[in-house]
C-alpha cells in the first residue's frame, strides 16, 4: 500500500501537535523576566525600559570598544525603588543582565512560581546563605538567586547569553 507523504507526514507529526483548541505549545527557549530576554539588543532593552518608565544609561567599556556596560532602573509598583537593572552588551547584543532588588517572602514566591510555570519545575540549590534556581535553553541561561541581608532578602535574576560571550573573546576581525 502506498500512502501519500502529506498523510505520512501527518501520522507522525500528529503526537507532537497541540490539542485541538491549544493554539501552540509554550516557546520556553526564549528565556525572558519582566518582559526581557535573554540576548536581547540594547535597543530591545531600552524601549521595553522606557515603555516601563525606567532609566537605562549605558557607556563604552574603556578596555573594548564593542563592550557596553549599562545601568538603570526597571520601575515596578510592589518595590517603591524598583529593581536595580545592570547590562553588560557585546556588539549591541546582551550577554549578561541582572535585575535585583529587595523582595518580600510572597514577591520571592510570585517569582519562583512564575518561573516554575514557565520553565519547568526545578530544585532549588544552596551555596552558604544564598539559594538559587536556574533554568537553561539552546545555550542562554536564567538564574534566579535570594539571599537574606539583614532583615530582609534580595533576590536577582539574571539571564545569560553564551553565545554572546562566546563572541567576546574572539578577534574582533575574526568573525563568527
Amino acid at each position: 500500500m502506498i500512502v501519500p507523504a502529506s498523510l505520512a507526514w501527518s501520522a507522525w507529526l500528529a503526537p507532537m501537535l497541540p490539542p485541538a483548541g491549544m493554539s501552540s505549545l509554550q516557546d520556553t527557549s526564549a528565556l525572558r523576566f519582566l518582559g526581557i530576554s535573554a540576548g536581547a539588543s540594547l535597543q530591545e532593552i531600552s524601549s521595553e525600559v522606557r515603555r516601563r518608565r525606567g532609566q537605562l544609561r549605558c557607556e563604552k567599556a574603556r578596555t573594548d570598544p564593542r563592550v557596553r556596560e549599562c545601568r538603570g532602573t526597571l520601575p515596578d509598583s510592589a518595590r517603591p525603588g524598583g529593581l536595580t537593572l545592570w547590562v553588560s552588551a557585546l556588539d549591541s547584543a546582551a550577554g549578561v543582565i541582572t535585575l535585583s532588588a529587595p523582595v518580600d517572602p510572597a514577591t520571592l514566591r510570585a517569582w519562583r512560581d512564575q518561573l516554575n510555570r514557565r520553565y519547568g519545575a526545578v530544585g532549588t540549590t544552596t551555596q552558604g546563605s544564598q539559594r538559587m534556581m536556574q533554568w537553561v535553553r539552546r545555550g542562554r541561561m536564567l538564574r534566579l538567586t535570594w539571599r537574606p541581608e539583614g532583615d530582609s532578602t534580595t533576590a536577582s535574576v539574571s539571564l545569560v547569553d553564551g553565545r554572546v560571550l562566546d563572541r567576546w573573546g574572539q578577534d574582533p576581525g575574526s568573525g563568527p
